[in-house]
């Protein structure tokens, strides 16, 4: 939700950050690494107990994750490969974070309230998995009450006040699933009203090479302009 109405607004304040970021030879491959890193360190905070470390770290996680695509874009860098690892790595953290969440409510709840946010995180791959398919249709499946972004800021509000931490899981767990019914529900009414078929497919396929062969003459044409 945050996702496709604060994207706009968003990328154009990170811009000039890019712009700085590119000085320093810093890749927005690195900036995704020294995320995971972070993530890992609030995961391990979290599950000891130390909620305001993690509460900081989650947060910090989050920059280089925001900084990485103004850096792509600022050093024409762009590419899919990138936007597969970076992907990926948000899947990870997401693991890695929620799992610090279901340690800490194994230790201080209950053995069973630690199934609370593993069914968050399940429940949270649905959506990323209906994306994904729906794409490889040529279909979209953005949108919904509860995408990353929402998950993030209210697992921040959970370890910002701890008492509400059980209920905020409620609620995230509520909203995610409303979340993958949504999609359901957009993808199969494209579907229905555009059924998929293989030459759909395959011109899709075709015009993503041709952007991506376009962004690599892009950027070595960038790269000569540099030697």
């Amino acid at each position: 939700m945050f996702d496709g109405h604060l994207r706009a607004p968003v990328e154009r304040a990170v811009k000039p950050i890019g712009d700085r970021l590119r000085r320093t030879r810093l890749s927005p491959d690195h900036l995704t690494i020294v995320g995971l890193v972070v993530a890992v360190g609030a995961a391990v905070a979290i599950g000891a107990g130390f909620l305001a470390l993690g509460l900081l770290l989650v947060i910090l996680a989050a920059l280089p994750d925001l900084l990485d695509g103004a850096l792509a874009k600022a050093s024409n860098t762009s590419s899919q490969r990138g936007a597969f690892f970076d992907s990926v790595i948000d899947r990870v953290a997401d693991s890695l974070l929620f799992g610090g969440v279901a340690w800490y409510f194994a230790s201080e709840e209950s053995a069973h309230m630690a199934l609370l946010p593993m069914a968050v995180l399940a429940a949270s791959s649905v959506i990323s998995y209906q994306r994904a398919k729906a794409e490889s249709l040529g279909l979209s499946a953005k949108g919904g009450i509860m995408e990353r972004a929402e998950r993030i800021i209210l697992l921040c509000l959970g370890l910002l006040f701890p008492a509400l931490l059980v209920p905020i899981m409620w609620l995230m767990l509520v909203l995610v699933c409303v979340t993958a019914v949504q999609r359901f529900v957009k993808v199969w009414k494209q579907a229905a009203v555009a059924p998929v078929t293989a030459a759909r497919i395959e011109l899709r396929r075709s015009r993503r090479q041709s952007r991506r062969a376009h962004r690599v003459a892009r950027r070595r044409e960038f790269l000569r302009r540099q030697s």
